[in-house]
């Protein structure tokens, strides 16, 4: 993470970063959160977890207040009133490769002075993809040559048993053979985001000589919000639900059996403070979830009771303090007050991510 210079220094706790404003101004909060429900629907298990995700804050002259990772950004900025500019993006991408999916989104927000104003990023795939089916005919035909997919100045070489997705960033991108010291331009395709175009290489005869020929299966068009993202174990008896954030929760007081996902930042919540404990935690009949890891709050976390059984046994701090940062899917009825702040009670089952 690169917080700037003049983001404070020394803070003690994720919410007391501030910045160095106009004392004459009043100033406004800005606050981000990230909606996973696009993610789950991704397809994708190459999507990295949501902590890794890469976010930041601009104001209106392009001076950067935040540039690193989303779990451990404060959880909120204080700022003069204005427009700002919060993007975030799952990896970096810049030019063609296998298994590099990215996902993001990026919004504009207006902060007037006094107001709190609450941004929710939902991300989509924003990258392009070209797949390649070989026919077994191209290797006869042209034992030497090598297919490349080049976008602008960059190429990616595509083995003739390639299985993977080429990723590229939306725009033009083609197909080139290199065959006898020759670069010979296939196709040339405009891709949009999300698309995934697949594509057939066959070989047929013509008066005795090979031509290369490709054909565009349009079936092959990927949207984001198709398949469940993940196959990821349980070690739980639940698969990977429909789930709500933490910062959902309050929308769902007095729901029953209510999925809730986040990430365990802290436990002990009957000690003093306003924030939750990070370590040496002692009870091991509650944790504290939030919706990144960095929050350490008590007001913006939920939390989350472990009765006694296989929750308690695996999801507990005081047998297992690893778990803090970790993502977890928790099972339970929504109540608005369990120490002094939101909670899950008659937690059921769990997925750990």
């Amino acid at each position: 993470m690169a917080l700037l210079p003049f983001l404070l220094a020394g803070a003690a706790a994720c919410d007391d970063f501030g910045l160095a404003t106009d004392p004459d101004k009043e100033q406004g909060e800005l606050r981000w959160i990230l909606d996973r429900s696009a993610l789950t629907k991704a397809a994708d298990p190459e999507i990295p977890d949501t902590n890794d995700f890469l976010l930041t804050i601009s104001d209106a002259r392009g001076e950067v207040l935040y540039d690193g990772t989303y779990g451990d950004s404060p959880e909120y900025l204080s700022v003069d009133p204005g427009s700002y500019t919060v993007s975030i993006r799952s990896i970096a991408f810049s030019a063609p490769a296998f298994g590099r999916p990215q996902y993001g989104d990026e919004q504009v927000v207006v902060i007037p002075a006094g107001e709190k104003v609450s941004v929710t990023l939902r991300c989509t795939l924003m990258n392009a993809g070209m797949r390649l089916h070989i026919s077994p005919g191209f290797l006869t035909a042209f034992p030497d040559g090598v297919l490349f997919v080049k976008q602008e100045e960059n190429s990616l070489k595509y083995l003739y048993n390639e299985t993977r997705i080429a990723y590229l960033k939306a725009g033009n991108a083609s197909i080139v053979l290199y065959n006898e010291g020759k670069d010979q331009t296939l196709l040339t395709r405009k891709l949009e985001p999300r698309e995934i175009l697949s594509l057939g290489i066959n070989v047929a005869n013509s008066g005795g000589e090979g031509k290369l020929q490709v054909m565009v299966d349009t079936s092959k068009v990927w949207t984001s919000g198709s398949y469940t993202i993940g196959e990821e174990p349980s070690t739980g008896d639940g698969q990977e639900p429909d789930a709500i954030s933490v910062g959902d929760a309050p929308e769902h007081i007095d729901q029953k059996g209510v999925w809730v996902y986040g990430y365990i930042v802290g436990g002990d919540l009957t000690s003093a403070g306003k924030t939750v404990k990070t370590s040496g935690i002692t009870k091991a009949t509650h944790l504290a979830l939030a919706d990144r890891s960095s929050i350490t709050s008590k007001a913006s976390c939920l939390a989350v009771e472990l009765p006694k059984g296989k929750v308690r046994d695996a999801l507990n701090l005081v047998d297992h303090p690893e778990l803090i940062g970790a993502r977890v899917y928790v099972k339970g009825d929504i109540t608005a007050g369990y120490f002094n702040t939101r909670g899950l009670k008659n937690t059921s089952d769990y997925v750990l991510k």
